[in-house]
């Protein structure tokens, strides 16, 4: 690995580190999300209900931009890939971009529900 190399990837790590630290945040928000919606369903209180869906709304518009940076990071590293002859390493970074995409798609349509579900019907869960 070059100079330069290690480079970007301390950069890279230093900015994953800071996604833990928004994981972090989600989670706390996530369990606040929870007591809110247990309140609603026992109580039948409307306002957190809509404090419930404006959390979910917020967590998921968060996750859509962590997702889309992983996706940004997973394309620029297959736009190397010299498709003629791929070795094993480009075939993972490869499936690695078909992932992150797929996970994107998700959030999008964990957002898209969130916003739409004004009901609470549909569980949601992310990863």
């Amino acid at each position: 690995m070059s100079y330069d190399e290690k480079i970007d990837r301390l950069n890279d790590l230093k900015i994953e580190d800071f996604i833990w630290v928004i994981y972090i945040g989600i989670i706390v928000l996530s369990y606040y999300s929870n007591s809110l919606e247990r309140k609603y369903i026992l109580y039948n209180d409307m306002e957190s209900k809509e404090k419930y869906r404006k959390i979910m709304i917020f967590i998921f518009s968060i996750l859509i931009i962590v997702y889309l940076y992983f996706l940004k990071d997973s394309y620029s590293d297959i736009k190397n890939i010299d498709f003629n002859y791929p070795s094993e390493s480009d075939r993972l970074l490869y499936l690695s971009f078909i992932g992150s995409l797929l996970i994107a798609i998700s959030g999008f349509i964990f957002l898209y529900i969130s916003i739409k579900d004004e009901d609470l019907n549909v569980e949601l869960a992310f990863n």
